[in-house]
C-alpha cells in the first residue's frame, strides 16, 4: 500500500507529464484539457489529505503551485 506522501507524488508527476505531452494537446485539446484537469483535481484532493503536521515548506509549494518543489521535496528521502 502506499502512503499518502507516495501518492501524491504520483499525483504531481502525472500532472505535469499531462502538461508536457504537447502531441497529445495538438492531437485533442479536449481530451488534454480534461485528462489535466482530473490529474489538478487528484494533486488538490491529496494535498487536502495530508497530515495535519505536514512540513509547512511542503503546503507552500502545493498552494503555490510550485509542483516541481513539490517534488523534490517528496524526493525518495523523504518517504
Amino acid at each position: 500500500m502506499k502512503t499518502s506522501f507516495e501518492e501524491l507524488r504520483d499525483a504531481l508527476e502525472r500532472r505535469l507529464a499531462i502538461v508536457a505531452d504537447r502531441q497529445f494537446y495538438e492531437r485533442d485539446p479536449k481530451a488534454h484539457l480534461a485528462q489535466l484537469i482530473e490529474a489538478s483535481e487528484a494533486v488538490d484532493r491529496l494535498a487536502g489529505e495530508l497530515p495535519a503536521d505536514a512540513d509547512p515548506r511542503l503546503r507552500h509549494y502545493l498552494e503555490r503551485q510550485s509542483y516541481v518543489k513539490a517534488l523534490d521535496w517528496l524526493g525518495p528521502q523523504r518517504v
